[in-house]
């Protein structure tokens, strides 16, 4: 029997801004440093470095469906999902597997983007701003994970890419038009998104633009 299907907000701008934000400064980053092009692949980073943060208080204090108390779930339910126990769609947002790829991806983005923060060496100018606040030898280590770890966010995101073409595929559901137009169909009686504050969303904007300049200048007085 047809389930009857309604439009409702699933995903709010904040949300999808950073999200595709995210998907072209990633890529500019890899550019920017593959071709030495350190002026712009450390004001990049900066940039990157701020989104990461606003996306994390925005997991606090954002709408439902940005919350990492909302989607965020335990193994049982990450196992429940994969065996397809109660399949039909009770809320929208991101199902438990979904959620665990949006922590990993968030988690080795975030990682690649401190990491730069302390790689680089002073003698050919392209250093970190909080470089000087490790050892030579530490910084040297810190570079060449660096360098290499680009690998690491490069499968997530491959992974991340297959997952949405097999969801597609198999319950023949988009997941990236709602990410563009916010709105998607859900069945019937299933409640939207909250609405957006944007009182929250500009002290989490400014908080997450405040830190990434204080690191931008060396995080003081924490380098002295």
């Amino acid at each position: 029997m047809a389930t009857n299907t309604q439009r409702v907000n699933i995903w709010d701008a904040p949300v999808r801004v950073t999200h595709w934000s995210l998907a072209l400064i990633v890529p500019a980053m890899w550019f920017t440093a593959d071709n030495s092009m350190w002026y712009w692949h450390t004001r990049l980073g900066h940039v990157l470095l701020a989104l990461l943060i606003f996306r994390v208080f925005w997991g606090f204090m954002g709408t439902d469906t940005a919350r990492f108390g909302s989607f965020v779930r335990g193994p049982r339910s990450v196992l429940s999902y994969l065996r397809g126990d109660g399949d039909a769609p009770r809320a929208i947002g991101h199902s438990p597997l979904g959620a665990l790829a949006v922590i990993g991806l968030l988690s080795v983005i975030g990682a690649q983007v401190v990491m730069g923060l302390f790689a680089g060496d002073p003698f050919d100018g392209a250093t970190g701003p909080l470089n000087g606040m490790v050892g030579v030898a530490t910084a040297d280590w810190i570079t060449e994970t660096h360098e290499w770890f680009v690998y690491v966010v490069a499968g997530m995101i491959a992974l991340h890419l297959a997952a949405i073409t097999v969801y597609v595929g198999v319950k023949k559901q988009s997941l990236i038009a709602p990410m563009i137009a916010g709105k998607g169909p859900v069945s019937d009686g299933v409640a939207g998104n909250s609405n957006a504050s944007w009182s929250r969303f500009l002290i989490c904007a400014a908080g997450a633009i405040g830190v990434a300049v204080w690191v931008w200048f060396g995080a003081p007085p924490m380098a002295s």
